[in-house]
């Protein structure tokens, strides 16, 4: 039953998926029951000529029964969604083996930091991209969320994410995408007038293809810093002079 949701390229979208379709069953056949029994009151009761209306305080086992057969389904739902939460947003449910990546939300743009080929974050090396999350397939990814100024949310829909980005707070939230494709990260916070055009790429790479990536941003990154050591040299240069 995956023609009304978005592609599922998660290792864990499956599940959620499930959850999901249980919740819509669940509380469509409680909607449709409702409905009918409200129209069948309708009808019955109705105003007839010649009959008249009487009182009645109810059934106390009618209202003990529509009380506990929908807690009883709440309960049911929250055990069986409970450990696939605990493997998506528990403490320590990202892999050990996740390549971390930093993403800083600001009014209107995503910012993202990459670590570069020590796969460590706050080194050297690191380098960022804007509006552009770029990251391989078949691997654990745990993203540093933040946000620099308002309430953000990280929404990637065929990944199944979907995390706010709360001012004064670094939230992790991982996922492993199962193909290469490119796709895109939308806010779903209102945010302010931009809003609507707070958008980010999401370019997913084979792992040989994404190592070929990172190598290429670093060395253009080291080309660049290169002229302004040159020419801050030759400007020392022409003082001693």
């Amino acid at each position: 039953m995956n023609w009304s949701l978005p592609e599922n390229i998660a290792t864990y979208g499956g599940k959620i998926d499930a959850i999901f379709w249980v919740i819509t069953v669940v509380t469509g056949i409680a909607f449709v029951l409702v409905e009918v029994g409200i129209i069948w009151f309708c009808i019955k009761y109705r105003r007839r000529e010649g009959q008249r209306a009487f009182y009645t305080h109810g059934s106390k086992s009618l209202e003990i029964l529509w009380t506990a057969v929908p807690a009883l389904a709440m309960v049911a739902l929250g055990l069986y969604s409970a450990s696939v939460w605990a493997q998506i947003k528990g403490r320590n449910s990202a892999p050990s083996e996740s390549l971390h990546i930093a993403v800083s939300a600001k009014q209107f743009e995503w910012n993202v930091t990459y670590a570069g080929a020590d796969e460590v974050l706050g080194t050297s090396d690191d380098f960022s991209t804007r509006n552009q999350l770029h990251f391989p397939a078949h691997r654990p990814i745990l993203v540093w969320l933040e946000s620099e100024d308002v309430l953000h949310s990280f929404f990637i829909p065929q990944l199944r994410v979907k995390q706010d980005a709360v001012p004064g707070m670094t939230i992790p939230v991982w996922f492993e995408a199962t193909k290469a494709g490119d796709y895109q990260i939308g806010c779903a916070e209102l945010c302010g007038l931009g809003h609507y055009r707070m958008r980010a790429r999401v370019k997913i790479y084979e792992p040989a293809a994404y190592e070929v990536w990172v190598e290429e941003q670093i060395a253009a990154r080291e080309a660049s810093a290169e002229p302004t050591a040159l020419a801050t040299v030759n400007e020392h240069s022409a003082g001693g002079m």
